[in-house]
């Protein structure tokens, strides 16, 4: 079972770098020449750019995520709550193969 949440690791991977490459692109400084952009249409290029850069952060946090899980699958600690170090849940894992806490651990954090 952990040969698969790895195979499943490693595509997730590679999807999210694929898009990396593509999304680079949007996140390029915007023109400040006003000449060959009107004011409206550098607006919409500056919030394209932020959308793009807060899509940029949010994949590095996962493909970091990634990057962990597969590490305890090769230590042996992948599938183990963090916090009360009982195995989380299969269903979890296969929703979410980065989840580090078990459901029960994870509702009491959300709760404080």
């Amino acid at each position: 079972m952990t040969n698969d949440w790895r195979d499943k690791l490693l595509t997730l991977r590679a999807e999210l770098q694929s898009v990396a490459a593509i999304g680079e692109e949007s996140a390029a400084v915007v023109e400040l020449d006003q000449s060959k952009v009107g004011r409206l249409s550098r607006m919409d290029a500056m919030q394209a750019q932020a959308m793009a850069k807060a899509s940029s952060n949010r994949r590095q946090v996962m493909l970091a995520k990634i990057t962990a899980a597969l590490v305890r699958i090769d230590d042996g600690n992948y599938g183990l709550c963090r916090e009360c170090e009982e195995p989380i849940s299969p269903k979890r894992l296969d929703i979410d193969p980065t989840a580090i806490l078990c459901i029960e651990c994870a509702s009491k954090g959300e709760a404080r």
